[in-house]
């Protein structure tokens, strides 16, 4: 799959209360004596009840790794045991991104299809949900003031307030539905847990394979446990060093540039549903008509699409790529028959409808606000850094996804439990990366900056082509990771893997 699934409804969920907790970065020995004094001793594996041919079970931890000898929580974790025991090499954990994605559920769903059969023969694939997420006492907040979120892109200094203060009560909401975890669902702790891991398997080197934010996990363990690293193979990169206005600049820049990628496609390709026109005309009155009201959504007729929900799920086709769906969908929006436009509006909080579950699933705030101390102050801050999103990205109106998620951790507390800082990486082996030059998400330059900061320890291989996922691009990207998995083969200075034909 696209290790990272595209839905992209999580990215506006909880916020954080990042107190008086674990410190952003400790020293490797302090980890390492919390890690060994807490972890479980084994794991009572047995048949995952989604597919029996994979194994589930659970492992006991200390929330708070500080606090070793407190409150606990049970990781979820799954393997598969590689096909080949005579040829196993050991256990490749592995994580598929999100802030919130399940491992679990890659493991026993999708790594059979997506990990190739020589990694499967001859390793254990070790998946498993980071703290807050699916089977790790999951993040859970109320439907109900989930449905009453505001928008998030305020217009004037109370509407800013109003989102702060929405932010600080769904945080309080959500903690008192999550339990201890929320406050310590950041990804220096899951780096911890991951150890815990390899200590409770019995391993003294462990494998990796990281996508998108799953890669901010390796870079992590590679800084607090580099000496315990066999392999470690990091896919659409994560740059853990930059600021508020640096990290939505870049991201918006990496969105106009995958916007550019598919007109240039669809002026090329005649299968194109708007080859032969000026597309990018076609988009811009697209959303102009979208601001008058004027544009409905095929699915329901009686909802008006927002220009910003255009431009999402735009960006969402943009991961694959999948531009023959995304053409199709913009002709058929554009060869709609006018209808009597309605009040533009902004987007206003939306109310709950009928009696679904009082909780809801939420746990990328609660992460992504522990990890990054992003915390504009005020509504000005917060309209200069919107207007720099659109000066990079004036088709694609900034950057849609990492917006919302800035706008998440509005009036949250400054103190955060991993805040960002340049890589340190000084035990681990070498370490190879690949990333996609036409990433519509995470930058090319995000890897390239991490490169710079671990240039003794990591090999960055670009893909020259077009997506968010990298390693079932090609043969290239797939036989650099394999063979560096295997193998220890590490790439000759200066490879790159060329776009597939689809790109």
């Amino acid at each position: 799959m696209q290790l990272l699934v595209r839905a992209l409804t999580g990215v506006l969920a909880a916020g954080v209360l990042a107190g008086a907790s674990t410190p952003g970065v400790e020293s490797a020995g302090a980890s390492r004596r919390g890690t060994n004094m807490q972890a479980q001793e084994r794991i009572d594996w047995k048949p995952c009840p989604q597919d029996p041919s994979a194994e589930c079970g659970t492992l006991r931890l200390p929330v708070d790794w500080a606090r070793p000898s407190a409150e606990q929580f049970d990781l979820a974790v799954a393997r598969r045991k590689a096909a080949e025991p005579g040829r196993r090499v050991g256990v490749l954990l592995v994580n598929p991104g999100g802030p919130g994605e399940s491992g679990v559920n890659f493991a026993v769903g999708r790594a059979t299809s997506y990990i190739s059969a020589d990694i499967q023969e001859r390793f254990d694939i070790i998946g498993f949900d980071p703290r807050g997420v699916g089977g790790s006492s999951p993040v859970k907040c109320s439907t109900k003031l989930l449905a009453q979120r505001p928008s998030p892109y305020p217009r004037n200094q109370a509407e800013f307030d109003q989102l702060a203060e929405y932010n600080r009560t769904l945080r309080e909401d959500c903690r008192r539905h999550s339990g201890p975890v929320f406050d310590h669902a950041d990804t220096l702790s899951v780096v911890r847990d991951m150890d815990a891991i390899r200590r409770t398997l019995g391993e003294k080197k462990i494998n990796y394979f990281g996508h998108s934010y799953g890669t901010l996990m390796g870079e992590q363990y590679a800084e607090q446990y580099g000496d315990r690293i066999r392999s470690m193979a990091l896919t659409a990169n994560i740059d853990h060093s930059l600021g508020t206005r640096e990290f939505l600049v870049s991201s918006a820049a990496t969105a106009e540039d995958s916007f550019r990628q598919f007109v240039q496609w669809c002026d090329r390709t005649s299968s194109c549903a708007l080859h032969g026109r000026d597309v990018t005309a076609v988009w811009d009155n697209l959303l102009a008509r979208a601001d008058r009201g004027e544009i409905r959504d095929p699915k329901s007729p009686d909802q008006i699409l927002t220009a910003h929900a255009i431009a999402l799920a735009a960006f969402a086709e943009f991961y694959g790529p999948d531009r023959d769906e995304l053409a199709t969908h913009l002709a058929a929006l554009d060869a709609q028959t006018p209808r009597e436009p309605q009040e533009p509006q902004q987007p206003q909080a939306r109310t709950s409808q009928g009696t679904g579950p009082e909780t809801t699933a939420e746990p990328f705030h609660a992460v992504f606000c522990q990890d990054w101390r992003f915390r504009p102050k005020n509504y000005p801050e917060f309209a200069r850094l919107t207007e720099a999103e659109l000066r990079a990205a004036p088709h694609m109106r900034g950057t849609p996804r990492v917006h919302a998620a800035v706008a998440g951790c509005v009036g949250l507390p400054n103190d955060v439990n991993n805040p960002q800082h340049r890589l340190r990486i000084t035990d681990a082996p070498k370490i190879l990366m690949l990333h996609s030059l036409h990433d519509p998400a995470n930058n090319y330059a995000w890897a390239t900056n991490v490169h710079r900061q671990t240039r003794g320890t990591t090999v960055l291989v670009p893909y020259e082509g077009a997506g968010h996922s990298v390693y079932g691009r090609s043969d290239c990207t797939r036989d650099a990771v394999d063979d560096y998995l295997t193998e220890l083969k590490i790439p000759s200075a200066g490879s790159r893997c060329a776009p597939a034909a689809e790109d």
